[in-house]
């Protein structure tokens, strides 16, 4: 009984409780590590093209849509001094930060930064890991087809489409149209090269079709405000 009670008393060896946490903590920081080293951006942009992939659409035809976003905030200040090179401003998710307009298919929409149901209800939305109007890389805009991009496809090579926000005013013109898979990822992932890409749906009349249609255009003029 004796050899027993010694045996059940008997103290955790001091090696064993300084090895043990070192390890636990090790294995802590290497599950950081991986979780941490996780391709953030493509992700996102997946997660945001899918998203957007579900959403309802809000009306029947785009003569129907009411622009709900402030116009006012990207008005043109006729006076100001603008340069080719600036700054960009990052816009905080759901907010409203440019203007887009296109004369060839009497287009103007607020471009919402980020995408929701509710967001996509008021205007289009730009994927939040694509570039930042106005700065490097691909920048990737997207609304319903029975909504604010109705008239998407008829966009043809040589218009030309406008980005207005609080910074500056940027001019691109339409270079080619696009048919892709909505699980193909190449008109929305980010590139080196700075370019446009407007998508939506392509129409179907029942139910909702897996293609795309993408407009891609290349920029002409950069304008920021000094």
């Amino acid at each position: 009984m004796a050899d027993e009670k010694n045996r059940q008393t008997k103290p955790t060896p001091k090696p064993v409780l300084i090895i043990t946490p070192v390890l636990l903590f090790i294995i802590c920081v290497a599950l950081t590590v991986l979780l941490g080293i996780t391709p953030y951006n493509k992700f996102v942009t997946y997660l945001n093209v899918a998203f957007s992939d579900k959403m309802g659409n809000t009306t029947s035809a785009a003569d129907d849509i009411v622009v709900s976003g402030d116009i006012k905030l990207f008005e043109k200040d006729s006076t100001a001094a603008t340069s080719k090179e600036g700054k960009v401003v990052y816009p905080a998710f759901g907010e409203q930060y440019a203007m887009l307009s296109c004369e060839a298919i009497n287009l103007y929409v607020p471009v919402y930064w980020g995408s929701s149901e509710e967001l996509l209800k008021n205007g289009a939305c730009q994927l939040s890991a694509s570039a930042v109007i106005g700065d490097k890389g691909n920048t990737v805009i997207d609304a319903h087809v029975n909504t604010f991009f109705a008239d998407l496809d008829k966009l043809k090579e040589g218009d030309i489409v406008k980005l207005s926000t609080s910074y500056g005013e940027f001019s691109y013109k339409v270079v080619k149209q696009a048919i892709f898979e909505k699980t193909d990822k190449k008109y929305v992932s980010q590139t080196k090269e700075d370019k446009l890409t407007l998508y939506t749906c392509v129409k179907q009349l029942l139910g909702s079709s897996t293609q795309r249609v993408a407009v891609i255009c290349e920029p002409t003029e950069k304008a920021f405000y000094n």
